[in-house]
């Protein structure tokens, strides 16, 4: 796959995945009261949880913006300095969205089976971030490219998540916690092998 092809789409479904989700989530439904009423572990506090998973949604938009920009072979030929910080902001709101991450994990939708699969969610995307990040450090570029394309392939799990639930959930009429499940473990399967067949592939 040609290296502009590939960013060009990932900045399109990016771009398409952030309108969604800032519609839904701070427009439609701010409070959250649709995705609050399928929920099957009690809170203990409703308002901490929104503020959690609002600081969690709007670092991951942050993510998804820096991404495509860290991919660009222009940006990064030409304009280097630019790249650098894209990628230090990009690396920072992963690194921040860890705390929010966790937390929203342990309250998560189909009980322990979903907070251990987000827990690993959450642990393979900061440290395919911080390897991308170290091997820049030692002066590795290829490697550098290739963790932080299995980082950025890791910041569409919330898509993926939503992908496979649906599908699940209202295609084959599985229980709602059950899918939400298969949807966390599925989300860093699914999009890592994705990531190792464009590192294969593409000259990114």
């Amino acid at each position: 796959m040609r290296r502009k092809g590939l960013v060009i789409s990932l900045a399109v479904i990016a771009v398409l995945w952030i309108l969604h989700t800032t519609s839904k989530n701070f427009m439609v439904d701010p409070t959250f009261s649709t995705f609050l009423s399928n929920k099957e572990i009690e809170l203990p506090n409703a308002n901490v949880w929104i503020m959690m998973i609002q600081l969690h949604i709007i670092l991951a938009i942050i993510a998804l913006i820096t991404g495509p920009l860290g991919l660009s072979r222009t940006i990064r030929m030409e304009k280097p300095i630019l790249h650098r910080w894209n990628g230090r902001i990009y690396v920072i709101v992963i690194v921040v969205n860890i705390l929010p991450g966790y937390y929203i994990a342990l309250y998560a939708n189909g009980g322990m089976w979903s907070t251990i699969g987000f827990f690993i969610l959450n642990t393979l995307w900061l440290l395919t971030t911080i390897n991308g990040f170290r091997f820049i450090k030692k002066g590795q570029v290829n490697s550098h490219r290739s963790w932080m394309l299995r980082s950025f392939f890791l910041t569409f799990a919330n898509l993926t998540i939503y992908i496979v639930m649906t599908i699940l959930h209202y295609g084959a009429n599985l229980p709602y916690g059950l899918s939400y499940s298969l949807g966390a473990w599925l989300a860093f399967t699914i999009n890592l092998v994705l990531a190792e067949m464009v590192i294969r592939k593409s000259t990114i």
